[in-house]
């Protein structure tokens, strides 16, 4: 009886490992979030001026804080989130559920926040202080380099607190159009914020937007009774666009300077930097066409312009998105990163405005500077010099701009290095990989393996992904990749679903192991029998400003006949179905989708796409403009753009999705195309998402996909 029972025990286990890894994703995966992501350390970091590093490690209640070292994988633990609670219980605080955020400020100390309250403990006297704290409805919160302040917004005006009992408000504009201490621009130029620390913490600079010339766009809130209109200030390409200014506000003296940034009042304002002295401050000044910058330098004390040190133009855009990052231990040596060659590369320049070097050459892109030496004479960067589709990690020697290798594994590498950068933690994905985490030295030796995470569809059916490359008619590189059904039979005919972005500043395409909510839903297709393909078009980044500005002008049009050149390479397949190409993506991919559908005599049956732009007369200023111009500078351009004006093309089916609340893509793009296809007879399917902005989330995300999906099951 034992052994019969011992059989079939080991038959179930056995028949329930086959079963597990035959496991179907279902809708409810692939919007599940981090349920079937790759496993990872959390909080991972090194220790300022050691070569240890800390992580968070266990889960709610049983979390905490471990270290190891590069001398030995020995593991310590730090602090466990139970005793914390002990400190801050005492203090009137919550106990944390687990352990908090921290940032580290030495070896021993970490600092965190307890609801509105700011706290520093050390480890080593074990000893809890609180630092500082912040009204409840403070926002956009920066803390000085110090620790010691903190610069927040209520509503449109800026403060700071100075200590848990004092808190002083700098500015107190009365009209709500002005905006202080807040990101401009629309979050382009690579700005996400409106507050500057200076590096001692004696200054802090901020943005003061005025958008009272703008004109007010109507987001309609369906939720009340009845709907109430909320202006939000949404300036459209050709349209009046708002004014920036900055301040300098003094901690000791409590005065405001305002830099004399001068006219156009509607330029842009970027690449904000305090020289490490806090004697200066530079922006880099971008006027509205955006095809010259000048950068300036500015006297803290006076808000004089002290000089222009230098100035780049280009005939279709230029795009400043970096600070300037000076070396350490200097004042006056910075590193200015462009693509005045056509690729971003780093140059070495002095505050005179005099260029010492060109450091980094050559055909590939630098897509980080992430740190230096003590000394100075190297610096690191994350780039694409072995291939776009991969990122890897290089001590540049300043001087001669000699480049070393540090990492070594195929992939796309993200590192962190300890505070004298020499050593380096390493974090990895590959096609095959979806996450190694290793310890190196400064020459790209691995000391450990930290973590290599388990395959979090392991026990799924997933097909095959391959990444290669196919040539356009003219001849250009274009980066592809394909994802099969798991019981892929090349006799069999399949149906080809597209997915799509195909804008700037984005790359789907890269030797990194697919994870997250669309892969899950593109290995969901697979398994339901469909080829699920990617093509990178010019347009899009890191491939060097030629491909980029291809596009320039004529949205839609080239990036149409690169995807096409994905189209005539999959019907040379003698396993790919020519009669059932669907297409799917969102926001610009969503204009893309619909391009595909009205402006490629039919090729596609079915298309769905959200967030899309439709027309981009109904863009922002600064986005728009860069890539088209004005609507009155380049009304051809526009006119060819505007899926409007291809409605009538529209004969498989198409459906739109699109937040009614949506301060991104307004929800004009998809109202109009709508309106234009009932006056032409035309078939449309549309889906409003009520509430929600340019992303779907919470309980209408499921929704969404399962809307999705069977849309492509009923009709392709």
């Amino acid at each position: 009886m034992k052994n019969i029972r011992f059989l079939l025990l080991i038959l179930f286990i056995y028949t329930s490992q086959i079963i597990s890894q035959d496991k179907l994703l279902t809708v409810e995966d692939v919007v599940s979030g981090f349920r079937l992501a790759p496993s990872n350390l959390r909080q991972l970091n090194f220790i300022p001026n050691t070569n240890s590093f800390a992580w968070i490690d266990g889960a709610g209640e049983k979390s905490a804080l471990l270290a190891s070292s590069e001398k030995s994988p020995k593991v310590d633990t730090l602090f466990k989130v139970a005793e914390l609670n002990s400190f801050i219980v005492k203090q009137g605080e919550k106990s944390f559920n687990s352990f908090p955020a921290i940032s580290w400020t030495s070896a021993d100390e970490y600092n965190f926040w307890s609801g509105l309250n700011y706290y520093s403990f050390n480890l080593k006297y074990k000893k809890l202080l609180k630092l500082n704290s912040i009204p409840e409805n403070a926002q956009n919160i920066e803390i000085s380099p110090n620790s010691k302040f903190i610069a927040y917004t209520i509503d449109n005006n800026l403060y700071v607190s100075l200590s848990e009992k004092k808190n002083v408000q700098i500015t107190a504009d009365k009209n709500t159009d002005i905006i202080n201490g807040q990101s401009v621009h629309r979050n382009e130029f690579g700005i996400n914020g409106g507050i500057f620390w200076s590096p001692n913490s004696n200054y802090i600079a901020f943005y003061r937007m005025d958008q009272s010339m703008v004109t007010d766009y109507p987001v309609v809130d369906l939720t009340t009774t009845p709907a109430r209109v909320n202006n939000i200030k949404y300036p459209m390409a050709g349209q009046t666009s708002h004014h920036v200014t900055i301040g300098i506000y003094n901690i000791i003296s409590g005065n405001t300077l305002w830099l004399k940034t001068g006219e156009p009042l509607d330029q842009y304002l970027t690449s904000l930097t305090w020289s490490p002295d806090e004697k200066n401050f530079f922006i880099a000044h971008l006027n509205r066409d955006q095809n010259h910058m000048q950068l300036k330098k500015y006297d803290v004390s006076t808000g004089d312009v002290v000089k222009i040190l230098f100035e780049e133009r280009n005939e279709k855009y230029v795009e400043p998105q970096n600070p300037l990052k000076f070396l350490p231990n200097s004042n006056d040596k910075f590193i200015w990163q462009s693509q005045r060659n056509g690729y971003n590369h780093l140059y070495l320049y002095d505050t005179d405005g005099n260029i010492q070097r060109q450091i980094t050459d050559g055909k590939w892109v630098v897509i980080k500077l992430n740190s230096f030496d003590t000394s100075g004479k190297y610096v690191f960067i994350n780039s694409t010099k072995e291939t776009p589709l991969e990122r890897h990690y290089y001590r540049v020697n300043i001087e001669n701009g000699k480049m070393e290798r540090l990492t070594a594994e195929p992939g796309v590498h993200n590192v962190l290095s300890n505070s004298s950068s020499n050593y380096f933690i390493d974090s990895y994905t590959n096609s095959s990989s979806p996450r190694v985490i290793n310890l190196i030295d400064k020459k790209g030796v691995v000391i450990r393996n930290l973590l290599t995470s388990e395959n979090p569809l392991k026990d799924y059916k997933i097909g095959a992904t391959k990444i290669f490359s196919i040539r356009n008619d003219e001849g250009v590189e274009l980066f592809c990749r394909i994802i099969t059904p798991p019981d892929f039979d090349a006799s069999k005919k399949y149906p080809v679903i597209f997915y799509v972005y195909g804008g700037p500043h984005a790359q789907e395409v890269t030797n990194a192991f697919g994870s997250g909510k669309y892969f899950n839903w593109f290995y969901m297709m697979a398994q339901k029998g469909y080829i699920v393909f990617s093509l990178d078009n010019r347009g899009s980044a890191n491939r060097g400003l030629e491909f980029e500005q291809a596009t320039f002008r004529r949205l839609g049009t080239v990036e149409i006949k690169d995807q096409l050149a994905g189209v005539n390479y999959l019907k040379s397949l003698p396993y790919v179905d020519a009669d059932r190409f669907g297409v799917y993506g969102w926001s610009y991919g969503g204009f893309m989708t619909t391009s595909l559908m009205v402006r490629t005599n039919n090729t596609f049956k079915i298309g769905a796409c959200g967030g899309a732009v439709l027309d981009w007369k109904f863009y922002e200023v600064m986005y728009g403009e860069r890539y088209m111009d004005t609507p009155e500078a380049n009304p051809e351009g526009y006119k060819e753009s505007s899926l409007l004006n291809y409605a009538e093309n529209l004969k498989g089916k198409l459906l739109l999705v699109h937040g009614t609340s949506d301060p991104t893509v307004v929800w004009q793009n998809t109202l109009s195309f709508a309106k234009r296809c009932s006056e032409l007879n035309r078939p449309l399917d549309y889906y409003p998402y009520i509430g929600q902005g340019h992303g779907v989330g919470g309980k209408d995300a499921l929704h969404l996909y399962t809307k999705i999906t069977n849309y492509f099951i009923d009709n392709l």
